[in-house]
């Protein structure tokens, strides 16, 4: 989509698409593991068709794992959506109170300079359930990407939104992320409602 004549949606560079905050698919791997959480960082970075890696202040080029995420937290990279549009994304990483967490991130900034529709989500009057006509395909195509790499390093849950709160009620009736919960007849989808 031309936005009129606005620098790349995938330049890593360009400060604007890395505002607004983050869209994420945050996988919660289970009790701390190495082995377990590099497996799923570039399990996760494959399943996204993640190009490039970069790390820290002067993005520098580095292979995607755990080892990558210790130089300040954080990769970063570009990859194509499903409408075809190429962003910026990244990953983040929680390894805290015995539990291993990895985050795949798009932030709004790009995400907006490619669909109109995000506008100032999740700040302005367009931010309730209308939101759902663009988020619901967003969330369904991160969880096939959860889906992607449960196949190869299991995790506890997904959860999949707007800078997501861990703690927030996954079983609410009104939920503004989707979770995706491993079932023994396959994984369970529950989409946001909010």
């Amino acid at each position: 989509m031309d936005l009129g004549g606005m620098t790349a949606t995938d330049d890593m560079s360009d400060a604007r698409n890395w505002t607004g905050g983050f869209y994420e698919l945050m996988l919660v791997l289970g009790a701390t593991d190495d082995v377990r959480f590099d497996r799923a960082v570039r399990s996760l970075w494959r399943a996204a068709g993640v190009r490039e890696c970069r790390v820290g202040p002067g993005l520098f080029e580095a292979e995607p794992g755990a080892v990558a995420l210790e130089v300040d937290g954080h990769l970063r990279g570009t990859l194509t959506l499903p409408s075809g549009d190429r962003v910026v994304c990244g990953a983040h990483s929680f390894r805290y109170e015995g539990i291993d967490r990895v985050e795949l991130y798009l932030p709004l900034g790009a995400l907006a300079r490619v669909d109109r529709r995000i506008g100032g989500y999740p700040f302005d009057e367009r931010s309730g359930v209308e939101s759902l006509t663009w988020r619901a395909p967003l969330d369904r195509w991160l969880a096939e990407l959860a889906v992607a790499v449960y196949a190869d390093v299991p995790f506890l849950r997904a959860l999949i939104g707007f800078e997501i709160d861990e703690d927030d009620d996954i079983t609410a009736e009104k939920r503004y992320a989707a979770v995706l919960l491993p079932e023994p007849e396959g994984m369970e989808y529950r989409p946001a409602t909010a």
